[in-house]
This record gives structure tokens, C-alpha cells and sequence, in this order.
């Protein structure tokens, strides 16, 4: 074997020995960095809670409502629906809830600042939007942690009143933990 046909051979037997201790060391930084995000989400014997109070607040006022609370990534967790509610309240409920953690601002609001003619009044073009009052955020120990949203009440303020409700029933367990 020639002396140039050893050494193409040494060098690309080196090369193949040396890429993946290079790698290595490359992530060895990498692994010493966190990978999984802590974060704290609504549990789903959090979110019935809520749902059940909000529900049973609007009974209590004589309204025929849907309640929807979804977890901090906007994953719907529980839907409860009074028998005689509109075919529309379970989606608006959902879509409430959603709006509200996903633009991270209660939907009364939301309303507010969407209106025709202002600068973010085209969030209301985009799927799922819902810029009514009745979708609040729920939070616990300063983290957005999930959303409530009700529908079938008469006007959003009196949606409100029934979310509000939800989120009191769990607010003293969030906060304790």
C-alpha cells in the first residue's frame, strides 16, 4: 500500500473517530440546559368546579347557559350545559374561554378594544375570536393557568357574573397550593 493511500485512509478513519466526540461536546451544552418548560395548568377536578358554579350561578339568576373552561394551552377541559341552553352557547362558551387565554385579556375587554375603526379590530376576522363578555382568565399564584367562558346569558355582563362566580368557587384552592 503507497504512503498517499495510507494517509486518505488515516485521515478518514480519523475523521470518522473525531466527528461524533465533536458532537458530543458540542451538546454536551445542550443537556446541561433545561428541556421541559415547568408550568402549572389548570387541573380537570379544578375546571368542573369552576364549570359547576358557573353553572349554577346562572341557574340561580334564571339563565339557560353553557359554561367552557380550557387549561393554560387552550385545550378544552369541561363543558356543561343547561338542557335548555341554545345550540350556540356550547361553541361561543368554548370560543370565549379560548379567546380570553389566548389574547390574555378577559373578553369584556377584548370587546373594548377590538371595536370597528381601532388598530386591533381586526382580531375579530381571525377563527375562534369571540369579543364578547363571558370569557375570563383564570390565574393562580400570578400564572395564566386556564380560562372560563359562558354563553346564554342575556349580554356578556351578565356572563361575567356567572364566570366570576366559577372562579371564585376554585380561586381560595389555587392560590393555597
Amino acid at each position: 500500500m503507497s504512503a498517499s493511500l495510507r494517509r486518505a485512509r488515516t485521515s478518514r478513519l480519523a475523521r470518522a473517530c473525531v466527528a461524533p466526540l465533536v458532537l458530543a461536546a458540542c451538546m454536551g451544552g445542550a443537556s446541561a440546559q433545561k428541556l421541559l418548560a415547568p408550568y402549572t395548568s389548570l387541573t380537570t377536578a379544578a375546571a368542573l368546579k369552576a364549570a359547576q358554579a358557573a353553572l349554577a350561578q346562572c341557574d340561580k339568576e334564571g339563565y339557560t347557559a353553557a359554561v367552557a373552561v380550557v387549561d393554560r394551552g387552550g385545550h378544552t377541559l369541561v363543558v356543561l350545559r343547561n338542557g335548555l341552553a341554545g345550540a350556540h352557547t356550547v361553541q361561543t362558551a368554548t370560543d370565549k374561554a379560548w379567546s380570553a387565554l389566548s389574547f390574555r385579556v378577559d373578553t369584556t375587554e377584548l370587546a373594548a378594544t377590538t371595536q370597528s375603526g381601532r388598530t386591533q379590530s381586526g382580531i375579530r376576522t381571525l377563527p375562534r375570536v369571540v369579543a364578547i363578555g363571558g370569557g375570563m382568565m383564570i390565574r393562580a399564584k400570578g400564572s395564566l393557568v386556564g380560562a372560563i367562558g359562558v354563553s346564554g346569558a342575556p349580554g356578556g355582563d351578565a356572563d361575567d357574573g356567572c364566570a366570576k362566580a366559577g372562579i371564585a368557587a376554585i380561586s381560595d384552592d389555587l392560590e393555597l397550593e
